[in-house]
């Protein structure tokens, strides 16, 4: 089973650390099968799930309900929680509570964050309220209206500097692991080098401890909204697409369901109930 602990261990090993999305059971189920370290129950629900523009809109309820199925389906797995968009802004006590509801409620191992220098405070109260928190810098997808859109970080000399500056802060403050999103390969190798602690890249490059992508992506399964660094090794929705038109096409023409699909019924009965 891959812990807390283990991701430092595979640092230091120098092994990568693979990581993956999910948001339901059954995906949860497969994915975990797969041999994959870490589940991450993003945020990104918001979008590839639950159909919104960004991932402002998901809640804590959310949230929870999605980390309570995913852990149903994980054995192996260490699972990672994201804290939704305003649920550790405001306070500390917010941050605190929030994380004990995903750890409590949701069942994960440990929570996410997104921002670096700033909410490092907010990182620390968590951890010593004994909750593990992965950080997440670059490209903030909670941030988004403050960058003016989903762009690249990091590709000038004080935004560089400020993305180095909050992995420092974040790697002080304890987090266990960084998310590196959307920022020039580089400046991770960079980061990756000046911090102990494993950086987990997500259109940052390969010179990162590990890679996360989410799910939909990679299955092809989410259309509308298809970043640089989304790898697609499949093409599930066309798939989809086939099996359900053979099932339309199959009911429609009276060869679904077959007799071995059928429940049976004893004759003397079935006679019983015509004579009625």
């Amino acid at each position: 089973m891959f812990t807390v602990n283990s991701f430092m261990e595979s640092k230091i090993k120098g092994e990568k650390i693979t990581m993956l999305t999910a948001y339901d059971y059954s995906m949860a189920k497969i994915v975990d099968g797969s041999s994959i370290d870490s589940i991450l129950v993003g945020d990104s629900l918001g979008m590839v799930v639950q159909g919104y523009e960004s991932t402002l809109e998901v809640t804590m309820e959310d949230m929870i309900y999605h980390c309570r199925a995913v852990r149903r389906g994980t054995k192996n797995a260490f699972v990672v929680g994201d804290l939704p968009f305003m649920s550790y802004h405001i306070s500390t006590e917010d941050a605190i509570r929030n994380a004990g509801r995903l750890i409590q409620e949701g069942k994960v191992h440990g929570v996410k964050l997104e921002g670096g220098v700033e909410i490092a405070d907010k990182v620390k109260a968590i951890i010593n309220a004994q909750i593990p928190v992965m950080g997440h810098i670059g490209l903030t997808p909670q941030s988004v209206n403050m960058f003016g859109g989903f762009k690249v970080q990091g590709n000038e000399v004080q935004r560089a500097r400020k993305v180095i500056a909050d992995a420092i802060a974040l790697e002080k403050a304890g987090a266990f692991a960084i998310v590196l999103e959307a920022i020039p390969g580089k400046l991770a190798k960079l980061i990756s080098e000046k911090i102990a602690i494993p950086t987990i890249g997500i259109g940052a490059g390969k010179h990162c401890d590990g890679q996360v992508l989410v799910l939909n992506d990679l299955l092809g399964m989410y259309s509308d909204f298809t970043p640089k660094f989304a790898k697609r090794y499949g093409n599930l929705s066309r798939e989809i697409t086939t099996f359900i038109g053979q099932y339309v096409n199959e009911v429609k023409q009276g060869s679904f369901p077959e007799e071995k699909h059928t429940f049976d019924i004893n004759e003397d009965l079935l006679k019983i109930l015509r004579d009625e």
